[in-house]
């Protein structure tokens, strides 16, 4: 009897201490399998060293399943970009992620990328702070992915939940679907994303889930601000003398500052670096757009109807595309070699609009205008202008131009050079349209009228083009915008 609760004591022992290694990762010390008896020394040896055995085979699993922390790295854009900087940041060391939530926004001398997340986990670490250099093939952020949760519950023994924990958890399991508006909402108020329940489709999170989460957690909202009372000035006492001030010399304290040069403004420096090496010959007209203004105020109420002001700018895109096999639109011309011969003629004409933003100066372009109507051409105007305006334009809108048009008019200006954009081999300056009232202008019949004259500036390659080729194209387009219904007549 004495012997079997001596085996019983080395049993429950050697089962506690098995428990405890497991979960402090150690392992299991083998003297304390042996029973105190020494008559059953040589047993519990073979016992103990089964247990160490198992728990070693257990050790394996359990370290095979742990989260580890992965080094997400920033991939290849593509268009040969290898850096890009900083623009946003829409996750915080600590917060915990899904495959495919948003982490970043990047921007490159082409166009702004937002970053998402390759894994399930929480986010430990990041490398750069707002407007960085980021590098491609290098770790963005480190994320410790949740691999042990499940393991654990196997080995180690877990409490009753409760209810209310129970569904917690199921909603910390599942995919959080906001968008990066409401996940920076979340962030500025250290707001889990976990904790709140959604009420839009498929349980995605609504900025007013994120505001009534909010209100619950603080209890009250917050009062108006009182406003200031206006105290009237005291009354000046008829007797008193007003001190003339004594004046000083003014003291300037600003200090110079550096700015880095990144993004558009960057692209920018590197593409007329290679524009200069360009021999630009220049050409200028006048054209008459009284018959175009007519016919812009009869089709503005129409396009208006369809959601879209129409500016004269989709009438220049058309006109510029209507000579076939126009030496204007060539690309990919071997610059270096110049006695090279053979010129490739793109069959998709891709013109590029000049357009003035807070990142810089960019050049989307419009595809394919030769099968485009005027409608269609304002339509996609409009949604280039509306991108850039937040600095959201493709990587794929920014490139591939053709020809370029740039309006440097709306801003004012008559007369302009150009400087083309390579590869291209030509590009156009529009200046502001004047009504002149001092100035005779004489029609067909002598008569004096009222025009709205515009200028506009040509530059172009010489090497490809020359005088006469840019002559005839500029008076074919011109002839197009002075008599409206001769493009009528050409269009497909």
């Amino acid at each position: 009897m004495h012997q079997e609760l001596l085996r019983r004591g080395a049993g429950k022992t050697a089962a506690l201490a098995t428990r405890v290694a497991l979960a402090t990762r150690s392992a299991p010390p083998l003297g304390i399998f042996c029973s105190v008896s020494d008559q059953n020394l040589s047993e519990s040896v073979a016992s103990s060293r089964s247990l160490r055995f198992h728990w070693e085979l257990q050790c394996q699993d359990v370290s095979a399943l742990r989260g580890q922390v992965v080094q997400f790295k920033l991939s290849d854009i593509g268009e040969g970009i290898r850096e890009v900087t900083v623009k946003e940041w829409y996750v915080k060391e600590g917060d915990t992620v899904s495959q495919f939530d948003s982490i970043c926004e990047v921007q490159s001398d082409k166009a702004s990328v937002t970053i998402t997340s390759r894994y399930d986990g929480v986010i430990k670490k990041l490398y750069y702070n707002l407007d960085d250099i980021a590098y491609v093939g290098k770790p963005l952020v480190d994320i410790e992915t949740e691999a042990l949760k499940d393991s654990e519950e196997d080995v180690v023994e877990t409490p009753a939940v409760s209810h209310d924990e129970h569904t917690h958890q199921e909603i910390k399991g599942r995919k959080t679907l906001a968008t990066p508006a409401v996940r920076r909402l979340a962030m500025e108020n250290n707001i889990k994303l976990s904790e709140v329940v959604g009420s839009g489709k498929d349980g995605r999170i609504l900025k007013e889930d994120i505001l009534n989460y909010l209100e619950k957690q603080t209890g009250a909202i917050l009062p108006p601000s009182p406003k200031a009372e206006i105290m009237p000035p005291p009354p000046k006492p008829k007797d008193m003398t007003i001190p003339i001030p004594v004046s000083k010399p003014p003291v300037f304290t600003g200090k110079d500052k550096t700015e880095p040069i990144k993004g558009f403004q960057k692209a920018m420096v590197k593409t007329m670096s290679a524009a200069l090496k360009i021999p630009h010959f220049g050409y200028c007209d006048e054209v008459d757009l009284t018959e175009l203004v007519k016919l812009r105020e009869e089709l503005k109420p129409i396009a208006f109807a369809r959601g879209i002001k129409l500016s004269f700018m989709p009438f220049f895109l058309k006109t510029s595309d209507k000579q076939k096999n126009s030496t204007m639109h060539v690309k990919n011309f071997n610059r270096d070699q110049p006695r090279a011969v053979g010129l490739e003629l793109k069959a998709s004409h891709n013109i590029g609009i000049a357009m003035d933003t807070e990142q810089g100066l960019i050049v989307p372009n419009v595809k394919n205008v030769q099968i485009c109507s005027i409608f269609e051409i304002a339509a996609e105007l409009k949604r280039l202008q509306k991108l850039g305006s937040v600095g959201q334009l493709s990587t794929t809108d920014l490139t591939g131009g053709t020809f370029t048009l740039s309006n440097i008019g709306s801003i004012g200006g008559t007369y302009a050079k150009p400087v083309i954009l390579p590869p291209e081999v030509a590009i156009g300056a529009i200046g502001s349209i004047k009504c002149f009232h001092a100035i005779p202008r004489f029609n067909q019949k002598g008569e004096v009228y009222k025009a709205h004259v515009m200028n506009v500036s040509w530059s172009a390659d010489h090497r490809v083009i020359d005088g006469a080729t840019m002559s005839r194209f500029s008076n074919l387009w011109k002839s197009y915008l002075e008599n409206p219904a001769f493009m009528l007549l050409d269009l497909k």
